[in-house]
């Protein structure tokens, strides 16, 4: 049995289709599309993202706090201190790193076996499940928010810095959080936006494909 984790499999190529009638094959296609689109857009995935964000958050934070205590440091211990902050800070923020560009692969090869699944005929009644209009909001709206509030982290604080009175050290801390905030809020939105886009074009576009399966149950060639 292949884990939770697992994608599902690409539809299978027209001539080992194996489904007895249209129905078995609507049924497939509605059971693995509602699979992916909780693996694109289901509020654990939003979980994770933020889950991520905070825990890269976190590292920066650290590493931010020990390039303060460097441009501060005095004595030999200030610099130790310093160091241990900066390694526990990558310690953070490298995994964070690494998780949200696994999730971002992961989430462009959902995308495409959403796109191959969703063309592969059309099922209005099933389809309608799929849209899930509400959740889009609830990854919009938030990631909207992050972006604004990490643009103006990245842009307009340190524009308004006071020479001798805000350091580098404190505004690298705030520009990466800033940068951080700007990058997951995105990461929400282009979900967001494509989850809507593949309604419109893939399940409520166009008019549905030839029939896949013939007369005597078999996949046409």
């Amino acid at each position: 049995m292949p884990p939770r984790s697992a994608l599902p499999p690409p539809p299978p190529p027209v001539e080992i289709r194996a489904w007895p009638d249209r129905e078995a094959l609507l049924a497939d296609r509605a059971y693995l599309l509602g699979v992916l689109v909780r693996m694109h857009i289901g509020p654990g995935r939003l979980g994770l993202l933020w889950l991520w964000g905070l825990l890269g958050a976190l590292g920066w934070s650290l590493i931010g706090t020990a390039l303060i205590a460097f441009e501060d440091t005095y004595d030999f211990f200030s610099a130790v201190f310093g160091v241990v902050l900066f390694a526990m800070g990558a310690a953070c923020l490298v995994p964070a790193v690494v998780l949200v560009a696994a999730g971002v692969r992961r989430d462009t090869a959902v995308r495409r076996l959403l796109e191959r699944w969703g063309e592969l005929d059309r099922d209005p009644a099933r389809d309608a499940l799929l849209r899930l209009p509400g959740t889009s909001l609830v990854w919009l709206l938030p990631s909207f928010v992050l972006c604004a509030l990490g643009l103006y982290a990245c842009v307009v604080v340190p524009a308004g810095a006071v020479r001798g009175q805000d350091t580098y050290g404190l505004m690298a801390l705030i520009m990466g959080l800033g940068f951080l905030t700007w990058i997951v809020g995105l990461i929400g939105i282009v979900k967001a936006f494509w989850h809507r886009r593949w309604i419109l074009r893939t399940l409520a576009g166009g008019t549905a494909p030839g029939p896949l399966i013939s007369a005597g149950g078999g996949a046409h060639r």
